[in-house]
């Protein structure tokens, strides 16, 4: 529990700071679609949980998660795994990570809701 708060506080402290090694292009896309606008804290860390620490994520978040949309989740991962404090994470368990959050909450939002 300790190191979701670590991670939660490195999380909103990147949000609002944003990273000095994060990519130019990466950051003017995150600019240019108002990226960090487009989903709650909450549901970041949700997400963030879900593709670093292999957590779960909510419908409520992967919705956000989607209308956010492939661009912007993928320059805020990407401006996430250029950043120093994230070194030691494998950038291929990463990936995949990220790839399989990103279609689950698709498959979900895409899927239709049963009738009542």
């Amino acid at each position: 529990m300790a190191s979701l708060n670590v991670y939660s506080v490195l999380v909103v402290l990147f949000l609002t700071c944003g990273a000095v090694m994060a990519t130019k292009e990466n950051d003017q896309t995150i600019k240019e679609n108002n990226c960090e606008t487009k989903i709650g804290l909450p549901c970041v860390l949700e997400a963030f949980t879900s593709i670093f620490e292999r957590g779960s994520i909510s419908n409520k978040c992967c919705g956000e998660l989607v209308v956010l949309g492939k661009v912007c989740h993928s320059a805020l991962v990407k401006r996430t795994l250029e950043n120093p404090l994230f070194k030691d994470l494998s950038p291929s368990t990463s990936i995949a990570n990220i790839i399989q959050t990103w279609n689950n909450c698709l498959a979900l939002i895409d899927s239709p809701s049963p009738s009542a």
